[in-house]
């Protein structure tokens, strides 16, 4: 299921900047770590309705990602 573009970014935003909180990346890194993800193309696809689970949970899912990348 696709998501509405408009509430699509909202939800990009409110994670991208919880995980800049929690991972003490500045937004802008944060913004590229996201951009980069696997998870924002599970997002974007509309893959497994990411779009639908909670923000904290899709923020553990890309500080997972990230520390596997590094």
């Amino acid at each position: 299921m696709k998501a509405n573009k408009t509430i699509l970014q909202m939800k990009y935003a409110r994670v991208v900047k919880l995980f800049a909180e929690l991972s003490g990346l500045s937004l802008e890194d944060s913004l590229e770590v996201f951009y980069d993800s696997y998870l924002y193309k599970m997002m974007s696809e509309g893959i497994a309705d990411m779009h639908c689970r909670s923000d904290q949970y899709l923020v553990n899912l890309l500080m997972d990602e990230h520390k596997n990348k590094l």
